[in-house]
């Protein structure tokens, strides 16, 4: 039955994912805000299929909910490890990077306390009636309806299930990595498991299966199609990509020309990190001592990209592959397959009603401002906002956890009309735009013209 209802809210996040959820604990402390979260989920969870022991993050824990805004705020880190009695053991831990279980039980804290938090709740349609977005959800068999003067859609993304594995759909042994420890069960009695995808859940996977799988006669085999195994790019100097100086050069470059980045810019956002590709190759150095290298059972070939997976004709799998640089093609056959192959995002169905409301670009993606406001038609006065579906207008900062906090920052205070939190101006030492010239030297020197001389 769906009942009418008189709620009534400023702001109305769908979904509670680690950037909404910032949202709802900076949200928390604005006297006066009426805020409302909803998750379909009956708990919070961070990727629980990556949880794999020893994994750790690849952002300092300063990259909280809230800190980099508010350091003060009560849903920050620091103050999450006091309520736990947990400080000085982090103290003597000396970690700037957390492990990954460390920070999905931090998030399960905040989202399990904040009175903004509603778990168990579908957010299934949302209409704009004029005046306010309406909005219905759905919690157990019931629907009601309530009134919002924003939304921000916080509802993650989608595993990537590349289409040559289109053969393989509901496969068992054929999975994503984000279902890993789920579907780990799966992986028993394959005696050769590939795994594809060069970023760093690949390089977690295959870590994990060959400390799991060590000397048991399993072979393993990591395909990437990038050219080399190349580290995530962690310069202190390479790390201002993701500064919102960065956001905002990338944001006035034509749209064709940041969609060129985003796929150049792979080792900035894709990358496995150099501490994972550093333990990988120790262990296999430590598999190899007393006997030769083509003795263990693992095979780590970049550059090759999989063209088609089937059921192999006498069990099994059958993977065709391509080697990109020589063009030689070969078959391989395995038992099992975890596909880590990324994410992208995803449209929810409950903005169906809304679609003919919002300004699509011509790929059919959100245009996103700088406020993180999609556009929409003037008719549409509310605002629809967006958080990790604006890689195409934001850059590779887009999904970082570092950026999470700032984006919440901005959102609030574009919702509200006013500085809610105040931000800096400039966050990074790289200019990332020269600066124009001056009116009166506008004009290129003759000698720029000229042909270099030979003894350059």
């Amino acid at each position: 039955m769906n009942q009418q209802s008189d709620e009534s809210y400023d702001l109305l996040g769908v979904g509670i994912g680690p950037f909404n959820l910032s949202l709802a604990a900076l949200a928390d402390q604005v006297p006066g805000l009426r805020a409302l979260f909803c998750d379909s989920r009956p708990e919070f969870r961070w990727h629980p299929g990556m949880l794999v022991d020893g994994a750790r993050m690849q952002v300092p824990f300063l990259a909280d909910l809230v800190s980099l805004v508010d350091p003060t705020n009560p849903w920050s880190f620091l103050n999450y490890l006091r309520a736990q009695d947990r400080l000085f053991p982090f103290y003597f831990a000396e970690r700037f990077q957390l492990p990954r279980r460390e920070y999905d039980h931090y998030c399960r804290w905040a989202a399990d306390r904040l009175p903004s938090c509603r778990f168990g709740t579908e957010v299934t349609t949302a209409r704009w009636n004029g005046e306010a977005f309406t909005v219905t959800l759905r919690t157990g068999g019931a629907e009601r309806q309530v009134l919002a003067r924003n939304l921000v859609l916080g509802v993650g993304t989608a595993p990537i299930r590349p289409p040559a594995f289109e053969a393989l759909e509901g496969h068992p042994a054929v999975f994503h990595s984000g279902e890993y420890l789920e579907r780990a069960r799966n992986l028993a009695g394959a005696r050769d498991i590939t795994v594809v995808g060069s970023g760093q859940s690949g390089a977690e996977v295959f870590l994990d299966l060959l400390r799991g799988r060590a000397g048991d006669g399993t072979r393993l085999r990591w395909l990437t199609r990038t050219r080399a195994l190349a580290p995530m790019e962690y310069s202190k100097l390479g790390l201002e990509h993701f500064t919102p100086d960065y956001t905002r050069y990338f944001h006035a470059l034509p749209e064709a020309v940041r969609d060129r980045l985003v796929a150049e810019q792979w080792q900035l956002h894709k990358a496995a990190s150099a501490e994972t590709l550093a333990e990988i190759h120790d262990l296999l150095y430590e598999q190899t001592i007393g006997r030769p290298i083509s003795a263990v059972e693992a095979e780590i070939t970049p550059g090759t990209e999989v063209t088609a997976a089937l059921p192999g004709p006498c069990g099994g799998l059958e993977l065709r592959c391509l080697h990109r640089d020589s063009g030689r093609r070969r078959v391989l056959r395995t038992d099992a397959v975890v596909l880590a192959t990324g994410y992208r995002a995803r449209r929810p169905a409950l903005l169906e009603p809304l679609a003919e409301l919002i300004d699509w670009d011509p790929q059919g993606r959100f245009r996103v401002d700088l406020d993180h406001r999609v556009a929409t038609v003037p008719e549409l006065a509310g605002g629809l906002y967006v958080q990790n579906a604006e890689l195409h207008t934001h850059g590779v900062g887009t999904p970082d956890l570092g950026l999470g906090a700032h984006r919440a920052a901005v959102i609030l205070n574009a919702l509200t009309g006013r500085t809610v939190h105040r931000l800096p101006a400039r966050t990074a030492w790289t200019s990332f735009a020269p600066a124009a010239l001056p009116a009166q030297s506008a004009a290129v020197p003759e000698e720029w013209n000229r042909a270099p001389s030979a003894s350059r």
